[in-house]
């Protein structure tokens, strides 16, 4: 089964490796598609006037962010708008002085726009006679002619429509330039108006980019954004130098044909040729055509040099904001350079830090269990404080600080509950009625001295009841400091560290007790008369600052019955430290106080 789920497992990732490659492959091949729909469409004709300084301009004006920026944009968009002004201007008067050569397949559409014409003109002659005889007519002569007028009015409605239909259809054809350059003259003026009613008065468009910004995210972004912005500047700065390269070359061939024109022409005053009546003469009408031409051309000359300045400052305000952009994003680069120094100072802090809490907390012994715990949580310590560091850096500080620390607070009290109560739970024992080390407590039915109080734990060294042993277990017993707060612990330690013990005795049933019994008291109360006496005397102390009752500290003697004699419970008071030793003490006194009675008591 496994080498199954394997070999299946191998033909998925070849399965996507494939269709990965094949994605990749058909995205290389398709990469200038685009371009070329936008280029190479066989259903496109190019305008007769170059707009793209001005489209691409205002294009770029929209990127503009601050009034420096707004400049700029500016300075262009009135270059690039009197450039194509003067393009507009040179395209018409060279297709008014310059038309196209017909052809035998643009002829038919030249005569019929002709013939349209010459038929409308004929009608609106017509009708502006009528016109003249309706409001000279009177009576019946009135009423036909205005029948008449009403004819020829509907006939040149006709005829119009034939010589719009006419006009389009060689606009069409390609043939008119005088035609295409004033529909596109038209477009361009409905063009310049609507922009002037959408942007209103000049202000920068887009939002500015913080290029001051303080963390390494938001100074990425703006330098991803100044990146941008200034491909898009150096596009438009190579369009307007590919236009001024054009322009230029225009200005020099034109300028050439201008030259080679005035050497053929003879020059002003003249003398006249011997045979004025010589075939090849020009006839006056035809030098003064030739004249106005050559004027034009000169006229176009001129407005080539203007719009080459006009390109040439469209390249310099594109220039200037480019040395803008640029400067902005080199700050942008030192603030992140800046960025990247503060993470590497932070993460050699971190690592200084973590050398030197191995150093000083690596020793052995017997507290190498405890210094390796206490080193790993200073070590993750030291690293979250560092990551956090970080991404402030990366991220910077939030916007919302406040809001963010409240909810953040309010989660780590819950769930940091124990471990807050445990921490204020360490105030309360070491208060007056707390802890300290060295007491006998019980906690929990736990029973032991403290051997440690620390911030969140009581740790205790486990004993066995009060009753019947005080010797260490030898376990430690660690208990969180919530128990202070949310439960209770009894302290068996008073100044004194007093604790009650109990000894016992059996005595057979055939022997008779109560012999015994004042003997036994009296002993007790020789052997811990002093014990007593200095407890009562503590005691009175505490229970006269309290107004409480005071406890006796007398001995106590108890009998109990058995099936197999009589048992006899002697309670005292001794001190802790001194339990083992006052035990056998009493326990010697009572032995030798059986052997002179001769009773058959035995001691347990």
């Amino acid at each position: 089964m496994r080498p199954l789920l394997k070999s299946r497992q191998w033909l998925t990732v070849v399965g996507l490796s494939v269709l990965i490659l094949a994605a990749a492959v058909g995205a290389f091949f398709t990469r200038n598609a685009a371009i070329q729909i936008s280029t190479k469409s066989p259903t496109r004709r190019l305008p007769v006037v170059d707009e793209r300084p001005l489209q691409t301009a205002r294009s770029v004006a929209k990127l503009s962010a601050t009034w420096d920026e707004q400049r700029f944009a500016n300075q262009a968009l009135r270059a690039a708008d009197h450039e194509v002004d003067l393009a507009f201007a040179d395209a018409l008067r060279d297709a008014a002085n310059h038309p196209a050569q017909h052809t035998p397949q643009t002829e038919a559409l030249y005569t019929r726009l002709t013939k349209a014409q010459e038929l409308a003109k004929h009608d609106q002659e017509r009708v502006d006679q009528l016109t003249k005889e309706v409001a000279a007519a009177t009576g019946a002569r009135k009423d036909e002619l205005q029948d008449q007028l009403d004819l020829a009015k509907a006939q040149l409605e006709l005829d119009q429509d034939n010589v719009d239909s006419a006009n389009t259809d060689l606009i069409r054809s390609g043939v008119d330039k005088f035609s295409r350059v004033q529909r596109q003259f038209k477009r361009h003026e409905d063009g310049e108006h609507a922009a002037d009613a959408a942007h209103g008065p000049t202000s920068p468009s887009a939002t500015p980019i913080n290029y001051q910004v303080g963390n390494l995210l938001g100074q990425f972004e703006a330098w991803q954004g100044f990146r941008s912005k200034k491909a898009q500047l150096q596009s438009a700065l190579d369009e307007a130098a590919e236009v001024a390269t054009a322009l230029d070359q225009a200005h020099d061939t034109l300028e050439q044909q201008l030259a080679a024109a005035k050497a053929a022409e003879p020059a002003p005053g003249s003398q006249p040729s011997d045979h004025p009546q010589d075939a090849t003469a020009k006839p006056a009408r035809v030098k003064v055509a030739a004249l106005k031409v050559l004027s034009d051309d000169q006229k176009t000359l001129a407005d080539l040099g203007k719009r080459l300045q006009d390109m040439q400052e469209v390249q310099t305000a594109y220039t200037n904001w480019i040395a803008l952009v640029q400067v902005h994003q080199l700050a942008v680069v030192h603030g992140m350079i800046e960025s990247g120094l503060w993470i590497l100072l932070i993460i050699l802090l971190v690592y200084l830090a973590d050398r030197i809490v191995d150093r000083y907390l690596s020793h052995s012994g017997s507290e190498r269990t405890r210094l390796h715990t206490l080193r790993a949580v200073i070590r993750f310590a030291l690293q979250a404080v560092g990551v956090l560091l970080i991404l402030l850096v990366v991220l910077g500080i939030p916007q919302q600080m406040p809001t963010i620390l409240g909810f953040a607070g309010a989660g780590l009290t819950v769930a940091l509950k124990d471990f807050i109560v445990a921490f204020f739970g360490w105030f309360v024992l070491m208060g007056k009625n707390g802890l300290r080390v060295g007491d006998w407590v019980e906690i929990n039915g736990v029973a032991g001295e403290v051997i440690e109080i620390n911030l969140l734990r009581t740790v205790l060294l486990e004993t066995g009841n009060w009753t019947t042993t005080g010797h260490p277990t030898g376990r430690k017993v660690a208990f969180v400091n919530s128990y202070a707060i949310e439960g209770h612990f009894f302290n068996f330690t008073t100044s004194g560290q007093w604790l009650w013990d109990e000894i016992q005795i059996t005595v057979p049933s055939e022997q008779d007790p109560y012999s015994f019994i004042d003997a036994i008291q009296q002993a007790v109360l020789r052997e811990t008369a002093e014990n007593a006496q200095a407890a009562e005397k503590e005691w009175q102390n505490v229970s006269g600052h309290y107004r409480v009752q005071s406890v006796s500290a007398t001995p106590a003697v108890n009998l109990r019955p058995t099936p197999s004699g009589v048992e006899v419970h002697v309670r005292y008071i001794t001190r802790a430290q001194e339990r083992s030793a006052m035990r056998a003490r009493l326990n010697q006194t009572l032995v030798e106080l059986l052997r002179r009675k001769r009773a058959g008591a035995t001691v347990s």
